[in-house]
């Protein structure tokens, strides 16, 4: 079984973007596996809130679902970079799928990136999807 992290955040177009590198994987509705990881701000939150509760969450589940995807999900908090890292080693997925963003090179700069920060911090490979949103 091919096992892959799909992170997902407040973005349902990301999480589209996801879904659709997922299942254009080789024999994924036969032989891929999804971990749908929600990193919250805070524990209490992460404690209470399920992924299927987020909108994008939502989305992800249930079309990971519709296309026979076997799905787990997973809520955490803290740092997004460095648990996505985390998760990614304890479930040792194949593979993580993130969906980006387009940013300025400026915003890029100012805000960093998590995509950026997992792609140096993972030693899995890491897909990046695009969103088709402008850039933020």
């Amino acid at each position: 079984m091919y096992q892959v992290l799909l992170p997902v955040d407040a973005s349902e177009a990301r999480a589209t973007a996801q879904v659709a590198a997922t299942t254009a994987l080789p024999y994924a509705d036969e032989e891929v596996a999804a971990v749908v990881l929600h990193v919250f701000d805070d524990e209490e939150t992460a404690e209470k809130t399920t992924v299927e509760q987020t909108p994008a969450g939502k989305t992800m589940v249930e079309a990971l679902r519709e296309a026979s995807v076997g799905v787990e999900t997973q809520t955490t908090y803290g740092d997004p970079e460095e648990r996505i890292v985390a998760v990614a080693d304890e479930h040792d997925v194949d593979m993580i799928i993130l969906g980006g963003r387009k940013r300025s090179p400026l915003g890029a700069l100012v805000f960093g990136s998590v995509s950026q920060a997992v792609i140096l911090d993972s030693e899995r490979p890491v897909a990046i999807t695009g969103s088709g949103a402008a850039r933020e």
